[in-house]
């Protein structure tokens, strides 16, 4: 296979996301720690956990705007800088309301970049290769999650929870001039990189073509309103598992610091592989029947997560949830290549910053949902494991709605 320089794209994005995830998700891991310096309660450490995804939701939008007014490029620097900063700043906190502003400022600051990363796959990578784009590049987030908490447990146990955040500036520093040297808005005019059309043809429809009107089209889309549900549910049951892992692992099953680093790093391996399974049968399979994969994936995820909460033992618990992250991530493919493939390139940002604001809103109920549930039940995670169950089947519907017929762009055009 010969090397082309979208490849080249895909993989400084690529290394930017699993440092984004990472970046995000080294709080799941320390949050048991930082609880103990600040004495927090079950309900407080899920407002902790919430604070990113406040700033992040809110960003998720203006972010998508910006990526198709301005280019994916500057907001992925801009963003990755800020980012960054707010991680290693992270490490300076002395009590609960320093750290919630720190975590919504955070969230700020990371919250284009999605809109912006899928923007980039949109502007380099054909139609036909958009699932499997999609699949890796949700894959690296994963692997940043499957690598944050072996990389936690060591430094805790050595240092402290504080030079986690201050360690994870300098690779921060790497991404922004590998993105500078090497990721562009959209290929060369006349280049066959080209993703589907014409460069020059999608920066004057980039140009010509109001942020507002590209919001106006996408919100009145019924593919992305019901993507939107679908997601908001979907990502309640992820976040409200990813987040808390670390803690059920070490509280509810007993496991020590050491053991639960590595097998909350197998869960995430496990999404990652997902991710890549998703892609993979979304462009071979299931190109024209998104909704398929997505159905199955959050039916098998809410079977496994049940046999999860009954698991007998701490192992076998942590088995299921592989099987969880790996079912439900085939699922999230699938939601997150249908903006690539339903609108016109230069209104992807706009189209995939609603369907990721939705997401997103339910990683800042999905924490606090866990943390009151278990103030409410006493630290019960069984009762937390049945709601998560309960909001994937819920999660089928709007899955079932999603029809998004052919051919994509002449039906968003016909929303408006």
């Amino acid at each position: 296979m010969t090397w082309k320089p979208r490849y080249t794209v895909l993989s400084v994005v690529l290394g930017a996301f699993l440092l984004c995830y990472m970046d995000r998700m080294v709080m799941a891991s320390a949050i048991p720690f930082i609880a103990r310096d600040f004495k927090l309660s079950s309900l407080t450490m899920g407002a902790v956990l919430s604070a990113f995804f406040a700033g992040y939701a809110l960003m998720q939008l203006p972010g998508g705007l910006l990526a198709d007014r301005f280019g994916p490029r500057r907001v992925l620097l801009g963003s990755i800088v800020w980012f960054s900063i707010m991680t290693a700043l992270t490490g300076w906190v002395t009590g609960l309301v320093s750290i919630l502003a720190v975590r919504i400022l955070f969230g700020l600051g990371e919250g284009p970049f999605p809109s912006a990363a899928w923007k980039t796959v949109a502007n380099w990578f054909p139609a036909q290769e958009a699932g499997r784009a999609c699949g890796l590049l949700q894959a690296s987030s994963y692997l940043g999650a499957a690598v944050a908490p072996l990389f936690v447990g060591p430094v805790i146990l050595a240092w402290g929870w504080r030079p986690v955040f201050y360690i994870l500036f300098a690779p921060g520093v790497l991404l922004v001039l590998l993105v500078w040297l090497f990721v562009k808005d959209a290929p060369a005019v006349g280049s066959n990189e080209a993703a589907g059309g014409n460069a020059q043809d999608e920066a004057d429809a980039t140009q010509s073509t109001p942020a507002k009107a590209n919001l106006l089209r996408v919100l009145r889309n019924p593919v992305v309103l019901w993507c939107a549900a679908c997601f908001f549910l979907a990502n309640t049951v992820a976040w409200g598992l990813m987040n808390w892992l670390p803690t059920y692992l070490l509280e509810a099953r007993g496991f020590g610091v050491e053991k639960m680093s590595v097998f909350t790093a197998i869960t995430n391996l496990a999404g990652m592989v997902g991710f890549v399974l998703g892609g993979y049968l979304c462009d071979r399979y299931f190109s024209e029947r998104l909704r398929v994969p997505i159905i199955a994936g959050l039916l098998t995820s809410a079977a496994c997560t049940y046999l999860a909460a009954v698991a007998p033992t701490g192992e076998w618990a942590v088995a299921w949830l592989v099987l969880v992250y790996l079912t439900s991530n085939v699922a999230f493919t699938a939601i997150f290549t249908l903006p690539l493939l339903i609108v016109p390139k230069h209104a992807v940002g706009a189209t995939f910053g609603a369907v990721n604001t939705a997401g997103q809103i339910s990683g800042v109920l999905a924490p606090l949902l866990v943390g009151f549930i278990l103030e409410l039940t006493h630290n019960d995670f069984h009762m937390v494991l049945y709601c998560m169950v309960a909001l994937a089947l819920v999660a089928v519907y709007p899955a079932s709605r999603i029809r998004p017929g052919q051919p994509a762009v002449q039906q968003y055009e016909g929303a408006v």
